[in-house]
């Protein structure tokens, strides 16, 4: 029987968007099981939305895909990997800037966890423009953020 491709999908997800959304229900098209690890960002100091909400409203959107598992961790990427045998990495990419930074990182997970793939998806283009800074943004002055999310805040 072949090994289970595991494939990590990590992220701050303050908030976890329909552009997320998309790139999860995508990657299942190459993966037999997704664990979407909601990070503790070393580099931000506080979060806009509670994890612990975040972690429910997308175990909710995600309750009919058995696939998709939903968790925290406060530790290198590639350590949280290799925890959940994960071979692969999962990022969506919007643009050149991402691209960049995306590939700095993969860079490091290689080097630290050899056997960790990165996988880049480009963002449907319906998505394309969302991002969580943004969506923050909007709800923080009062705007209404429903169009951009897969669940109810």
């Amino acid at each position: 029987m072949a090994e289970k491709k595991i494939a990590l999908f990590p992220g701050s997800f303050d908030p976890f968007t329909k552009g997320h959304e998309d790139i999860v229900l995508r990657g299942l098209q190459m993966f037999d099981e997704i664990v979407i690890a909601i990070g503790y960002n070393s580099q931000k100091s506080s979060r806009y939305f509670e994890i612990n909400m975040m972690v429910e409203r997308i175990k909710a959107t995600f309750a009919h895909l058995p696939s998709i598992k939903v968790q925290t961790y406060a530790e290198l990427t590639a350590s949280f990997a290799k925890k959940h045998n994960a071979k692969f990495l999962l990022r969506g990419i919007r643009n050149t800037t991402d691209f960049e930074y995306e590939n700095g990182i993969s860079q490091v997970n290689r080097k630290l966890y050899g056997e960790l793939e990165s996988v880049f998806l480009i963002t449907s283009p319906q998505f394309a423009w969302i991002s969580s800074s943004i969506i923050r943004e909007v709800h923080r002055y009062g705007g209404e953020v429903a169009d951009f999310l897969p669940y109810k805040l």
